[in-house]
């Protein structure tokens, strides 16, 4: 793409709004910035599309959500399941209620009906709502975890799944078709009423996704009885988390219940944190001071779509507040849930397990312990959707529980993406079944390692920002897949998988042949003593990834072994 004669088209077609091009000309000047706006257009990743606020085809803004609900109208037209509707929900990011009605209204404009909330919604409400009103697609406007300045448009499926091969790419193809902005369909709000295509939806939504939450409730006895005692403090990081959450917890019994108070009102410029991401310890910042001040039990937060879920709970020995990864708190509720399903004679002979490739090894023993299938996909959430629906045309498998390291789970079918919301009530439930019997989260948590071994995983980001970023990325790939790597921190490669090129080999046999998973650019080694290491530049932001697991005889040995694990995978992916 010619950025710089793009920028000029933005500055003087009349497809353009004066508001845009009074955005675009302040900017005159700024050779730098232009390219970055203009150098190519937003592209879905594992979350579809998602951006930076702003006027330009590589921006978010109304030109660019409008491109893709077209694109989308087409292909839904094409498809002839119109008249089955589809979902919209949003986040409390900037512009995110605008892209919303205006989804709904370029679709109702295509003769396409429309299911809108009437306010704010967490993703995994919306992944429910499409399967519960039998859409054929849903829309969720979000950036889930990203800084303030970024939105983002999410499509998921008739199975409440976000989009998976080919039908991404087909999608994408019929976004790209739309060549001009003049072909995106408009109708008036009312007119679409009139019509019937303009639909608004609300608590009757509620009403049916709590149901279905409190139904997945394995002791609820004990949750409403140990939930008089039970301290828990959340925050919904200025997001969509409270629509939902508060009501479900007290409903369930949850009496000391402490939402962050300068963080429970939605607000899309994320005040009170750098960026609202639960992964990031210091996002808890308020929490934390929350929790000392009323001795809670567990501290949770979710991000601004409430499909992850970020935990700390209190050591009762040293009184402290521990942080868990992602890896630690999926497969906390995975063992409580497993092994109460078990003693409930409620686990399913032929039940599924499903993980994806950069995810603890620890799910692989607790899935071997409960004689579960092991799934193991590509990063992304859609892909254990796609895994769920396969397995349930086929009837091969049950789902029991899936997870990704990225701070999110599923534990029931209802939905086909991470819920946060479920995965707060689980802990709370654990957190509560735990405290019948003398223990806290954290030493449920001592418990699993005792049972099964210490095993840590890591992950280190490498950004590299713009054009000049983008590329030194794909370099960085390039060389690192061209390097015949036979050990990595004195561990010997068992196995090298190149996804990109469907190739993998066996160091033990020398066997080569494919790797059976969709084509990513991804690296995995896997290595001795139950070690590990990925590579892939992420899907939706300027980084290059570095993940790694080790497994240790004691906590101490795990966390060194991690350490020296990462060193060298750095200088392997860095060096030239």
């Amino acid at each position: 793409m010619d950025y710089f004669k793009e920028y000029q088209k933005w500055c003087e077609s009349s497809e353009f709004d004066e508001e845009t091009k009074n955005e675009l000309i302040q900017i005159k000047d700024d050779n730098k910035e232009i390219e970055d706006r203009f150098y190519k257009e937003l592209e879905f990743g594992t979350a579809g599309l998602r951006g930076i606020i702003g006027a330009g085809t590589n921006r978010m803004n109304k030109y660019t959500v409008g491109k893709a609900t077209q694109g989308l109208a087409n292909y839904i037209v094409e498809q002839e399941t119109g008249k089955k509707g589809v979902v919209i929900s949003y986040d409390s990011r900037k512009m995110s209620k605008e892209f919303s009605e205006q989804t709904a209204l370029i679709l109702n404009a295509n003769g396409i009906k429309t299911f809108l909330f009437e306010e704010l919604r967490p993703v995994p409400e919306l992944s429910f709502t499409v399967r519960e009103l039998n859409c054929t697609a849903g829309v969720m406007i979000t950036a889930s975890h990203n800084p303030p300045k970024y939105n983002g448009y999410k499509v998921y499926w008739d199975d409440g799944a976000q989009i998976v091969a080919p039908r991404d790419a087909d999608i994408i193809n019929k976004v790209k078709q739309v060549e001009s902005y003049n072909e995106i369909k408009t109708i008036s709000r009312k007119e679409a009423e009139e019509k019937g295509l303009f639909n608004l939806i609300g608590k009757e939504i509620d009403d049916k996704y709590i149901a279905k939450l409190k139904s997945l409730v394995l002791n609820p006895e004990i949750m409403k009885e140990q939930g008089k005692m039970l301290k828990v403090v959340y925050t919904p990081l200025h997001g969509t988390g409270n629509t939902i959450t508060e009501r479900l917890l007290k409903e369930l019994g949850i009496q000391n219940l402490y939402v962050v108070p300068e963080q429970k009102d939605p607000d899309g410029n994320f005040p009170t944190v750098d960026y609202p991401n639960p992964e990031d310890p210091k996002s808890f910042k308020l929490a934390l001071a929350l929790a000392e001040k009323v001795d809670a039990d567990i501290v949770l937060a979710t991000d601004p779509d409430a499909d992850r879920l970020g935990v700390f709970s209190k050591d009762k020995i040293t009184g402290k507040y521990m942080d868990y990864t992602g890896n630690m708190s999926a497969l906390l509720i995975a063992e409580y849930r497993i092994s109460q399903m078990k003693e409930k004679g409620l686990l399913p002979e032929n039940g599924m397990f499903i993980k994806t490739i950069v995810s603890s090894n620890l799910a692989d023993a607790i899935a071997s312990n409960y004689n579960l299938d092991l799934y193991e996909v590509l990063t992304g959430f859609k892909n254990i959707g796609a895994v769920i629906r396969n397995a349930e045309e086929t009837g091969k498998n049950q789902y029991v529980f899936g997870f990704e390291e990225s701070y999110g789970c599923l534990i029931g079918d209802y939905a086909r993406d991470k819920d946060g919301i479920s995965a707060v009530m689980s802990l709370c439930e654990l957190a509560c079944y735990g405290k019948s019997q003398n223990k806290t989260a954290w030493d449920m948590m001592q418990d699993i390692y005792k049972k099964y071994g210490y095993y840590k995983e890591g992950l280190v980001s490498i950004v590299r920002e713009g054009v000049q970023g983008a590329k030194e990325i794909e370099d960085m790939m390039t060389r690192t897949r061209k390097k015949d790597v036979e050990e990595i921190s004195n561990l010997k490669v068992l196995k090298y998988k190149d996804i990109k090129e469907d190739y993998q080999k066996d160091y033990r046999t020398g066997e080569i042949s494919k790797t059976g998973l969709p084509a990513s650019n991804v690296l995995y080694y896997e290595l001795e003593n139950n070690s590990w290491c990925c590579v892939r530049p992420s899907g939706t932001e300027p980084k290059i990834k570095i993940y790694m697991g080790v497994k240790g005889k004691t906590e101490q040995d795990a966390d060194e072994k991690l350490e020296i694990l990462k060193k060298e995978m750095v200088k392997l992916v860095t060096e030239i």
